[in-house]
């Protein structure tokens, strides 16, 4: 696919590091322009360290290393008129948009913020999708590709059971998603725009790699490190692999984002190593 997105122009979210950073990289590399988003700032009910300034900066050096330009904005996918803002200085600056990459989540699990982190996972994984395509859409024409971050937990019954508030709110959120992606297709399907969802099993990135999530995965210990942690993880994937590159979600990005997928719409593209083989029936839920 060298060059297949050569002159097109990927609006990302979540972008200054994690699978956000490998997805404006992995896209750069093909030739697109990139306008990159990011909180930089933490979020209350998320114990682990949320993406800085810092970060967000590095994502764009290394952009433009690659030779591309690139527009950064520090905006909360939460705060629809700040996406639109971002969105709307992207295009003014690199002239046109042709892929959005709704990619922003957290993932608050752990009982200690009760409903609260309910609440948040909701609004920065559901609401904040939402946001950022609908302040994409008044910039896409026809060719343009839409791609939203689900999760292998919005195919999970009874999703993140051990998460407490904001583990249901994930789960809740991440299926949701999935409905959106299904239920947008259809509507654009007539304007030639896809809408194509990914959905990621165990990512090696910070949002996996923390200790609010070796916790989770190992209740018994009183401060498990990631070693103690990662044959839980790899205990959930039918492939012999502990983790997944967020490379390798990026590649899945590529593809709906480029013309290989133009008459791929409504996908739910499952990347997690047969995670979901157990609790599935050809495909569809068990």
């Amino acid at each position: 696919m060298a060059g297949s997105l050569q002159g097109k122009v990927a609006f990302i979210t979540g972008a200054a590091r994690g699978q956000g950073r490998s997805h404006a990289l992995r896209l750069a590399r093909e030739g697109a322009d990139v306008i990159a988003v990011d909180i930089c700032a933490q979020i209350g009910s998320t114990d682990y360290p949320m993406a800085t300034e810092e970060d967000l900066a590095e994502t764009a050096r290394q952009v433009e290393a690659l030779d591309r330009r690139v527009v950064t904005r520090i905006a909360d996918v939460r705060d629809r008129g700040r996406m639109i803002e971002a969105v709307d200085a992207g295009v003014a600056e690199l002239g046109r948009l042709d892929i959005v990459v709704a990619n922003a989540g957290i993932s608050p699990l752990g009982a200690q913020h009760g409903s609260r982190a309910w609440f948040d996972a909701v609004s920065v994984d559901l609401v904040g999708v939402i946001n950022t395509v609908e302040a994409a859409f008044g910039h896409l024409s026809a060719g343009a590709s839409i791609i939203c971050t689900g999760s292998m937990a919005a195919m999970m019954p009874g999703g993140v059971g051990a998460g407490g508030g904001g583990g249901a709110g994930y789960s809740f959120a991440k299926r949701e998603v999935a409905r959106f992606v299904h239920d947008l297709a259809g509507e654009l399907a007539g304007q030639s725009i896809r809408v194509n969802a990914v959905h990621p099993g165990n990512i090696d990135t910070p949002m996996l790699q923390n200790d609010m999530m070796y916790r989770m995965f190992r209740p018994d210990l009183e401060n498990p490190t990631r070693a103690d942690a990662e044959p839980g993880f790899a205990s959930m994937h039918r492939m012999p692999v502990t983790t997944l590159d967020a490379n390798d979600i990026s590649e899945a990005v590529l593809f709906l984002a480029s013309d290989a997928s133009r008459y791929v719409t409504g996908l739910q593209l499952k990347v997690e190593a047969g995670a979901l083989l157990g609790m599935s029936t050809a495909g569809a839920p068990g």
